[in-house]
């Protein structure tokens, strides 16, 4: 027989029917036996690389919990409940881009930090009728923060991260404290710094 394209074809087809006779024979429980396999085999190629990823982090699958300490509030402007909002911030943030347990103390990662600045102050001066006056506002937000990572030490750091914003000149800092908005913004640009440095690998 002269094989071409067609005779392949052919041949293919009748494989496949084959195949699929085969499996129709077997009972319904070797099928799920089967797909539960494969499933298997599936997750084991996943993990075989010894990290998983998870909202784009990169985290060794031994680390199970993480801790975050209250961060004191140090900075001499700052309002009085700066501290309890940023902190749930911050764990917020971890929990809804990872799948580690948070705990009270002693975790597989462990933050502990304070925040250093809450500075508002005159940005842009501009001049009108020959007296200089704030043309916009600046926010300043400093934070120091310590990672401890107890099962690779070497991804260990302490940083002072900062983060601003700058409002109309129209605004004082009463009206700013009472802007959820915008303070969750500044608090979302310093907690995703420390997650890019510590569970991303960034």
């Amino acid at each position: 027989m002269i094989w071409n394209k067609h005779n392949y074809t052919v041949q293919a087809t009748s494989y496949k029917l084959q195949i699929s006779k085969a499996l129709t024979i077997l009972p319904r429980p070797w099928w799920r036996l089967i797909t539960c396999s494969l499933w298997l085999v599936a997750c084991s190629c996943l993990t075989s690389c010894g990290v998983y990823s998870f909202s784009g982090t990169n985290i060794d699958p031994t680390i199970k919990t993480i801790s975050i300490a209250t961060f004191a509030n140090n900075a001499s402007n700052g309002p009085s409940f700066l501290s309890q909002q940023f902190t749930e911030n911050f764990k917020d943030y971890f929990q809804r881009n990872t799948s580690l347990k948070l705990v009270p103390r002693d975790g597989d990662l462990q933050f502990e930090g304070q925040i250093l600045a809450y500075d508002f102050a005159p940005a842009a001066i501009q001049q009108a009728n020959g007296i200089d006056q704030a043309g916009a506002n600046q926010l300043t937000i400093q934070v120091r923060v310590k990672f401890t990572n107890t099962k690779d030490p070497k991804q260990d750091f302490e940083e002072t991260l900062q983060t601003t914003r700058s409002f109309p000149a129209t605004r004082d800092i009463a009206s700013v404290n009472s802007d959820q908005t915008a303070l969750n913004e500044l608090f979302r640009n310093l907690i995703s710094d420390a997650f890019n440095k510590s569970v991303a690998n960034w």
